[in-house]
């Protein structure tokens, strides 16, 4: 193990005392498919609230309105061995190959094998998939995948589907409250970090503009299911909304949960490029266009992708944003060129309305015209390390979604693996949760010391990210960067607020992803270093695991392979079985 002291990180964030408190048996932190899936399978499995019960069986609380997170901007679709000839075998294939020896088998396993029933359960729901003239299900392909197994809705509005069946499903579900523009902001406890048993006692909130519940309050529940989706807006340009910044890996890491391989950061290949100035969400162009098709060009209008890879322009994600990348670099510019041209206008109308109508929104047409292209910040594989049936070691905190980390990933997440993801381990913890919810516990005196990072420092921590721990790392750049996080945690605070309690999650964040990726010294997936080019499974086939000691980042170097048996009775992470 070893330490990563050279920016001290808060115990808790800095607030006001609750001003008022509500009761819930689970609060599910997050509304993405997710999020919502765990709370209508958690009301289905917990039943009737108690006459006597002090709140709903379930509350689900989201930072913005229900579908402003990430699963409603999901283009390409989501994977499942749906179609003729496919087998999960073969998706389990394509998915080990995609995370570069880093994945948990077991819990690879359990996505492709669940994953087609799970999709079944999402259309008897109400989600209205694409069909083939002929009825079957439309399935295409996209980078990684050796089948058409990519279902699909809406042409690119796969996400924006399933988000809205979910949301009718959830505002029929008596027993699930919902209360919006509510960021959580840490959890309570009945005991000291990390100490044995010590576990949730609820978590604390600030809501705005919503009734009696304004201000910071508390939930005291019985558990907390983590879906707080990711952390793009550590970087300067990504695809993921405003509201991704971070906030249930800090908040899971502040109470003593572990976090696990976040140097695996997946860089899209293709974000449309809107120019220099622009900064934040940018919009995608799904890996699907090339599925059906387009190539990508460089500067002199070469295929780029011609002889880097077998698969060519559908290899997988890291491949093609490191083969972009290093072109930019050659030629000094800022992007490059995606030429779909050739699909025309049929096809972009019908499989790609919303990257058309995007495109056309800033003036260009893809139906004449050459996209211009660069990577971005698109997901993060690792997150808070749960098992396979989604508990941290915290007793009474689950994740799931893109916050967790499940071992599904690996070192680079195979394309539409992550709307199945989030799908499968919802239901998966809604098998253990009820058996496992135990009675209400009392928040114990909070002992872990309060800081605050202010909030104008983000224009500058996610320049920082984005140069020095972008698509290709190296150490002097790395170390750069880490003495850059520290100097903007020295910077004057202001009052505590949401531009503040968001800084100082994302600097979190940063801080342990410079950490991983310092220690990582290979390559692998995702994890890009210039100084350490090859991969090195000698060395380093396991999980790196990050915990925080009195404001210090340790880093713990898991070397074993993940599914093997002295690695898995090393973690803290509990591995039960369900009931």
């Amino acid at each position: 193990m070893t330490t990563h002291d050279s920016t001290r990180l808060p115990g808790r964030l800095s607030a006001p005392a609750p001003g008022w408190t509500t009761y819930a048996d689970v609060v599910v932190v997050g509304s993405g498919i997710a999020g919502l899936t765990a709370a209508l399978r958690l009301h289905a499995a917990l039943g009737p609230r108690p006459d006597d019960a002090p709140g709903p069986r379930v509350l689900v609380v989201t930072k913005d309105v229900l579908d402003a997170g990430s699963t409603r901007w999901a283009q390409g679709g989501i994977a499942a061995a749906l179609g003729p000839g496919d087998s999960p075998a073969q998706h389990e294939a394509d998915t080990l190959t995609a995370g570069a020896g880093a994945c948990d088998t077991d819990a690879v396993r359990a996505l492709v094998v669940e994953g087609p029933d799970a999709v079944r359960e999402l259309i008897a729901l109400g989600t209205n998939f694409d069909h083939d003239p002929d009825g079957a299900l439309s399935l295409t392909r996209e980078g990684g995948h050796h089948r058409d197994r990519i279902a699909h809705a809406g042409g690119d509005a796969t996400g924006a589907e399933i988000s809205r069946a979910l949301i009718a499903a959830v505002h029929a579900a008596p027993e699930i409250e919902v209360v919006e523009h509510a960021l959580a902001l840490d959890l309570l406890l009945d005991g000291p970090v990390g100490d044995p048993g010590t576990g949730v006692a609820g978590v604390t909130l600030h809501v705005m503009g919503e009734g009696q519940r304004d201000g910071v309050g508390a939930v005291a529940c019985r558990a907390v299911v983590l879906a707080s989706g990711g952390l793009g807006q550590v970087f300067s340009r990504t695809t993921n909304p405003a509201v991704a910044t971070g906030d249930g890996t800090a908040l899971a890491l502040r109470a003593g949960a572990r976090l696990r391989d976040l140097e695996f950061v997946q860089f899209h290949p293709t974000m449309l490029h809107l120019g220099a100035g622009a900064l934040g969400q940018q919009p995608l162009v799904s890996e699907a266009v090339r599925g059906e098709g387009a190539v990508l060009l460089d500067g002199a209008g070469r295929r780029l992708m011609t002889g880097v890879h077998p698969l060519a322009d559908l290899a997988p994600r890291d491949v093609v944003a490191k083969a972009i990348t290093r072109r930019m670099v050659e030629e000094g510019s800022d992007h490059l060129w995606l030429d779909g041209r050739h699909l025309g206008a049929e096809t972009w109308e019908r499989r790609f309305p919303t990257i058309l109508r995007v495109a056309r929104e800033h003036g260009i047409d893809p139906v004449s015209d050459l996209l211009p292209v660069a990577p971005a910040c698109h997901y993060a594989s690792g997150g808070v390390a749960v098992d396979l049936w989604g508990r941290t070691g915290v007793p009474g905190l689950y994740a799931t979604g893109e916050v967790a980390c499940t071992g599904v990933h690996g070192a680079n997440r195979l394309a539409s693996n992550s709307l199945l993801e989030g799908l499968v381990f919802s239901r998966r913890i809604a098998q253990v949760l009820p058996t496992e919810l135990g009675g209400w516990r009392t928040p114990a005196e909070d002992r872990r010391s309060p800081g605050l990072v202010a909030g104008q420092a983000r224009a500058a921590l996610q320049a920082v990210m984005t140069q020095r721990a972008g698509v290709l790392r190296h150490a002097d750049g790395l170390a750069a960067g880490a003495a850059a996080l520290a100097a903007l945690a020295q910077e004057p605070t202001e009052e505590p607020g949401v531009p503040a309690w968001e800084t100082t999650n994302l600097l979190t964040v940063a801080t342990g992803l410079l950490a991983a990726a310092t220690r990582r010294e290979e390559t692998r997936g995702s994890h890009w270093r210039e100084d350490h080019p090859d991969r090195d499974d000698d060395h380093w086939s396991g999980h790196l695991d990050l915990t925080l000691v009195d404001g210090v980042l340790e880093v713990d170097v898991l070397r074993t392979a993940p599914t093997d048996p002295a690695a898995v009775a090393a973690r803290t992470v509990p591995t039960g079985a369900a009931p």
